[in-house]
């Protein structure tokens, strides 16, 4: 390209930046929406409390023992994460997590694939603000090497994330429904992912 034509090209991309940014564009969000600061972080902070609730921060926690019930008590048996994340020795998950859960109040759970995320990426959300899980769930780095949108797959249709939604008898359900957290979660994507301060 001659230089004199590069530089018509390289000055009419100036005035476009400059000319949206008196305008105050909008950038693409990670869905391909606008971006829209407020309501990602608005969509954000009504889907944290699901995370925080005991079907999803019991297999998060800040250590490598599970926790227990909606008051997040230390998993009894002194059961431990193990490598893969599905226990160690003879305490492995699957030895009392059959493949449903059990009829009555307060026995195991149950799902075919029981585990807590491995040890080399727990993903933690035990302790976590809505600002620094958000900003957990957008680095690779830190959730397991997955786009947004591979996790907005993982919660919507993975079978354990599922079973919090029917956790079986004398256990509570997250404070929305499945469809209203994936719809908000998808809307924190589409307005471009902002993590709340």
């Amino acid at each position: 390209m001659p230089a004199k034509r590069l530089q018509v090209v390289v000055a009419a991309a100036w005035i476009g930046v400059v000319a949206c940014a008196l305008q105050n564009c909008s950038s693409p969000g990670a869905g391909g929406s606008s971006s829209d600061d407020a309501g990602a972080r608005e969509a954000f902070l009504a889907v944290y409390p699901v995370f925080m609730h005991g079907r999803c921060l019991n297999c998060h926690p800040a250590g490598d023992a599970p926790l227990q019930g909606d008051d997040h008590r230390t998993h009894a048996q002194n059961v431990q994460r193990g490598i893969d994340g599905k226990g160690k020795y003879a305490l492995k998950c699957a030895n009392c997590h059959q493949f449903a859960n059990l009829r009555d109040a307060n026995l195991p759970p149950g799902n075919p694939d029981w585990h807590l995320p491995p040890a080399a990426m727990p993903l933690v959300f035990q302790g976590k603000s809505a600002g620094e899980l958000a900003r957990q769930l957008k680095d690779p780095k830190l959730n397991g090497g997955k786009s947004l949108e591979q996790i907005l797959h993982h919660v919507s249709e993975d079978k354990l994330v599922l079973w919090g939604w029917n956790p079986g008898a004398g256990r509570t359900k997250p404070p929305l429904s499945h469809e209203e957290f994936v719809r908000k979660f998808r809307e924190w994507i589409d307005k471009g992912a902002a993590a709340p301060d």
